[in-house]
């Protein structure tokens, strides 16, 4: 069986008052897109950033494919976490050869690689195009194509379709399906429920820094089941604490 491409145990990051993420476990499997949801503030982007070793925990492990983080491991990594990779000065091809680059691919592939990711996301118009000219929603497909070009076997986003339009949402969407079929473990956080139910295998639910349950991608009014489960936690929360330990998904 094939380690699991994201694996994280007893993950705790505590920024005093409230703030961090506590005791979180988490797998995503080859071939899996696991979706992460909460309210603002639930401890998403802290997960994340966690997860691929941009903060360091205060206790619990995180394996990438089966192993602590390293540089081998990270060439295999998408990510796209708060801000799209792009320099404001670049255009959109040299932006995305340098993240190619960066990701130890050679020139000759990085150039192939690059075509073929501007036609997926349809940015060839944008190609000799700078940055910091570009819409907020082309530079956020720009950071989603410097993230997906390499075929990574693991991609994490936070928040991948702010500021998209229809069409780049559904772009998206295919992106990411065509590389779990290709094996790839996908974790993707959003605040947008019906676009995750619609590729999601899980949805793991995150409040006050912890997991509190899980959805069905495939229930019946899945936004009732979400402020349901968030209602309940609060409540507990409100409550103080108690003998009974929180349930971790």
């Amino acid at each position: 069986m094939s380690a699991a491409r994201i694996q994280a145990r007893g993950l705790t990051r505590d920024f005093g008052g409230g703030a961090g993420v506590y005791g979180i476990d988490l797998e995503v499997a080859p071939g899996e897109i696991h979706a992460l949801v909460g309210l603002n503030g639930a401890g998403k982007t802290t997960l994340m950033r966690l997860l691929l070793g941009m903060l360091r925990p205060d206790a619990g492990t995180v394996l990438l494919n089966g192993r602590p983080p390293d540089p081998a491991v990270w060439s295999r990594v998408g990510h796209l976490v708060e801000t799209p990779f792009a320099y404001g000065e670049l255009d959109g091809r040299t932006n995305l050869t340098l993240a190619a680059r960066l990701h130890g691919v050679a020139a000759p592939e990085a150039a192939r690689m690059v075509h073929s990711v501007l036609t997926e996301l349809n940015l060839n118009r944008y190609a000799t195009v700078r940055a910091r000219r570009l819409s907020l929603g082309n530079r956020q497909r720009l950071g989603l194509a410097a993230a997906l070009q390499h075929d990574p076997e693991i991609i994490v986003l936070d928040e991948p379709t702010n500021a998209l339009d229809p069409a780049g949402v559904i772009l998206l969407r295919e992106a990411l399906v065509r590389r779990a079929a290709a094996g790839a473990g996908v974790l993707v956080s959003s605040h947008h429920l019906d676009e995750v139910a619609r590729v999601a295998h899980r949805i793991t639910v995150i409040n006050g820094g912890r997991v509190i349950g899980a959805l069905d991608p495939h229930g019946i009014d899945i936004e009732r089941s979400f402020f349901a489960l968030v209602h309940a936690d609060d409540e507990r929360a409100a409550r103080g604490p108690t003998d009974e330990p929180r349930r971790v998904a």
